[in-house]
C-alpha cells in the first residue's frame, strides 16, 4: 500500500468518526429547555417500596438483588446484599436529571455506550427497578466526566446526557455484602493457632488495657523479637473483608488445614478454618461462632446465620495474619561465630 493511499484511508476514517460525533451532538442542541428534569420520573418518591434491582450487561452477566423477608439477597448468591452500595445506587437513579439531548439514531447508540445489552460489545448495563405498581427500566451507558453519563430510558428512542454520574457493575460478586466480621482488636482476649505446619502456640492478656499479649508455646532457645510482637494479631478480624465467596464443602485433598480460635472478653468465640486452592494458591477461611452469655449467644447466631454454609476468598495478607505463623513472633537465631 502506498503511503498516499494510506494517508486517504486514514483521511477518511477520522472523517467518519467525526460526522459521527456531530450528529450526536446536532441532536442534542434542541433538547436543552429538558435540562434539570427527571431521567426516571416518580421514581425518586417510589423508592421505600423497591423490592428488586435487576443489573444486566453484555454476554448474559446479571445480578438480581431481591428484597427478602429479613434482608436483601443477591439471588445469584443466595447472600446478603452490599445494603449500603444498593442504596447509594438507587439514590442516584432517583436523583438522575437531564442535562442535555443526545441521538436518538440506533446507529448512533455505540458512541455512547446506550445500545441494547444483548449486544456481544455493549459496554452499558440495563437496570430495572422494581416496585409493586411499577417497572423503571435504563441502560446506563458510557462516562462523560467526573459528574455526568450517557443513558437511554428503554423503550425510547431519545438517548440522554443526565447526572449525577452512574457506575454500576453486573458481575453478583461485586453486590455482596463485603463484610465477614468485624470485631475490634479491644475485644480479644486470647487467639489459640494450630497451623497446619510449624508450632502450635497461643497468646493471651488477662485485661483490654494489658500493654501487650503473652505468648504460650514458644520453642526452647528463642524468644520474642520484642514485647509487642504479637500485638498485632488482635486486630485479625476487625473489617475483614471478602474477596470471593464459594459454597463451603469439605476441605479439599493437598489443602492441609489451619485452624485458628479467638476469644473475647464478652464471652464470643470464633473458630476459624483456613487453606488454599489452586495453582495460586488463593486464600479462603470457614467461620463458626459460638457464645457464651446472652448477648454473646445471639451475637455468635446473627454471624452464624450470615457465614454458615459459605467459604470466604481473602486477601493473603489478611490470611497470614489470621493464621500467623509462630516463626514470625520470634527475634532470629543467632549465627554462631566461627
Amino acid at each position: 500500500m502506498t503511503q498516499r493511499r494510506l494517508g486517504f484511508l486514514l483521511a477518511a476514517s477520522l472523517a467518519v468518526l467525526l460526522l459521527a460525533i456531530w450528529v450526536v451532538n446536532r441532536q442534542s442542541s434542541a433538547g436543552s429547555s429538558e435540562a434539570g428534569k427527571a431521567v426516571l420520573p416518580g421514581l425518586e418518591n417510589a423508592l421505600n417500596s423497591v423490592t428488586e434491582v435487576r443489573i444486566t450487561g453484555a454476554g448474559g452477566v446479571h445480578t438480581t438483588i431481591e428484597k427478602g423477608a429479613r434482608r436483601w439477597l443477591v439471588r445469584e448468591r443466595g447472600y446478603p446484599a452490599d445494603l449500603g452500595k444498593l442504596r447509594q445506587l438507587l439514590i442516584e437513579l432517583g436523583n438522575l436529571k437531564v442535562v442535555e439531548r443526545k441521538t436518538r439514531l440506533a446507529q448512533n447508540y455505540p458512541i455512547l455506550g446506550v445500545q441494547r445489552v444483548t449486544s456481544a460489545k455493549a459496554s452499558g448495563k440495563r437496570i430495572d427497578v422494581v416496585t409493586p405498581g411499577k417497572t423503571w427500566s435504563l441502560i446506563v451507558g458510557d462516562t462523560a466526566n467526573d459528574n455526568d453519563c450517557y443513558v437511554r430510558v428503554v423503550g425510547h428512542k431519545q438517548s440522554l446526557l443526565a447526572s449525577p454520574l452512574v457506575r454500576v457493575a453486573a458481575k453478583p460478586a461485586r453486590w455482596v455484602r463485603p463484610i465477614i466480621l468485624d470485631l475490634g482488636s479491644k475485644r480479644i482476649r486470647s487467639i489459640v493457632e494450630r497451623p497446619a505446619r510449624g508450632w502450635r502456640f497461643s497468646i493471651a492478656r488477662a485485661k483490654a488495657s494489658q500493654a501487650d499479649f503473652t505468648v504460650q508455646g514458644i520453642p526452647p532457645g528463642r524468644k520474642l523479637d520484642g514485647a509487642g510482637a504479637a500485638d498485632a494479631m488482635a486486630g485479625a478480624l476487625s473489617d475483614l473483608r471478602l474477596e470471593g465467596l464459594r459454597k463451603a464443602a469439605s476441605v479439599p485433598k493437598g489443602a492441609p488445614p489451619s485452624q485458628a480460635l479467638f476469644r473475647t472478653f464478652d464471652g464470643l468465640q470464633v473458630d476459624l478454618t483456613g487453606y488454599k486452592l489452586g495453582k495460586a494458591g488463593k486464600h479462603y477461611i470457614e467461620v463458626l461462632a459460638r457464645g457464651s452469655g446472652k448477648q454473646a449467644a445471639a451475637e455468635a447466631a446473627r454471624i452464624n446465620a450470615r457465614v454458615q454454609g459459605w467459604a470466604y476468598r481473602i486477601a493473603g495478607y489478611r490470611y497470614r495474619q489470621i493464621f500467623q505463623p509462630l516463626s514470625g513472633l520470634l527475634a532470629p537465631l543467632a549465627h554462631p561465630r566461627h
